[in-house]
């Protein structure tokens, strides 16, 4: 059965977490990436702890299947001659290196549009391919922090906590490059031209902490800890059971506030609710109380009977063992152990089968004869460096 993005070819540049994740989900829905790595800088995720049963980290197990591997020295002349081959053959370039690195490698946009006026090419970076701060190196910890994010992420007087979901990465790189590329696609088949897609990671955290920079446009002031309907008012708040575990509760909307209240075995609280803040710390008392007179079991049970947004806060294992996620197949078995499958899913597409990531260089000689190079002149790059991976 044919995919949605069968003949889509990509040559990724990146390491980490946003790039190969961005390259992961086109991957998934049919794209054949090409992994492009350095001989002499490892991808540290592939390092990070847990390892798999293979060895390799399980993170960058997951990131990095479906993709073929080359290996590439891009300082050297042949290294940069396989590439200006591969963009012949090749769709999509998706890179994460600082502004102007591969320009002065003789391998940018610029010059390779040059050579290939199709090429689409998403760089994705710390502050963009302009500005004042271009240079900037940067992590995710660092886009929450100038966008605003982080200044309203904590409880009032306990200062911003760092979050381990990386969504300056993910929701301000992964899916603003995904995005991007894909427009791109449907623009090209219309004009015949690739185009530069430049995503900031700071950009996208600023239009992640979009809500907050409403209130500062328009006259609100800036979102703090513990402040507003969203940041933990009395409808939208976690709040902890006898067994220390917590609630989750958002019940926004009157009808479920209503529920949630009648759950509760208190409905009266229901019209308590004022914008005084005084009332609105009696109010959340009192739920406070009711909540902690049972353990995190007996609620789960009285919201799954009567759902009104209200939900026990789980432990990754916890959600991963859910029914709901055991239906939908989130988890599949793959070379090394059991992998997080891609969310988006199309109707009449079946899931395309995990394979596991290469080892680096593992496709180089492969990848080198369907250039047209033979043997000897293959052995010839392997031996002056400009490429590697295993005989």
């Amino acid at each position: 059965m044919a995919t949605a993005l069968q003949g889509l070819k990509i040559l990724d540049f990146t390491t980490l977490w946003p790039g190969p994740l961005a390259t992961l989900l086109l991957a998934e829905l049919g794209a054949e990436v090409l992994r492009v790595e350095a001989p002499d800088r490892p991808d540290l995720l592939r390092y990070l702890p847990p390892l798999d049963s293979r060895g390799e980290g399980a993170a960058w197990s997951m990131a990095n299947r479906n993709k073929r591997s080359l290996v590439v020295d891009l300082r050297t002349a042949g290294g940069q001659s396989v590439v200006r081959q591969l963009v012949h053959t090749h769709d999509v370039v998706v890179e994460q290196f600082r502004p102007g690195v591969l320009d002065r490698l003789g391998v940018g946009f610029e010059a390779l549009r040059a050579a290939q006026p199709r090429l689409i090419w998403c760089a994705i970076t710390s502050f963009g391919q302009d500005g004042p701060w271009r240079d900037r190196p940067g992590h995710d910890l660092n886009f929450l922090a100038v966008s605003g994010l982080a200044s309203h992420m904590g409880r009032p007087g306990q200062g911003p906590a760092p979050w381990t979901a990386l969504p300056g990465d993910v929701v301000g790189g992964t899916w603003p490059a995904v995005a991007g590329i894909l427009a791109a696609v449907i623009q090209r088949n219309r004009t015949g031209l690739g185009q530069l897609i430049d995503i900031s990671m700071a950009d996208g955290a600023l239009f992640l902490n979009a809500l907050a920079v409403c209130q500062a446009l328009h006259g609100g002031g800036s979102q703090r800890p513990g402040q507003g309907v969203l940041g933990g008012e009395t409808a939208y708040d976690h709040y902890r059971t006898s067994d220390g575990r917590y609630l989750a509760v958002g019940a926004l909307e009157p009808k479920f506030w209503a529920q949630f209240c009648l759950a509760l075995g208190r409905p009266e609280l229901c019209d308590a609710a004022g914008g005084d803040p005084a009332q609105v710390s009696a109010l959340k008392g009192a739920i406070a109380d009711e909540v902690a007179r049972h353990d995190a079991a007996h609620w789960d049970a009285v919201f799954a009977a009567m759902p009104c947004c209200v939900d026990v806060v789980r432990t990754t294992e916890e959600a991963l063992a859910l029914p709901q996620f055991a239906a939908r197949q989130v988890v599949l078995p793959s070379p090394g152990g059991p992998q997080l499958q891609s969310p988006v899913r199309l109707q009449g597409q079946e899931r395309r089968t995990p394979q596991p990531a290469a080892e680096p260089g593992a496709d180089t000689d492969a990848v080198l004869g369907e250039l047209g190079l033979d043997r000897r002149e293959i052995e010839a790059l392997r031996h002056s460096g400009a490429v590697g991976g295993p005989p």
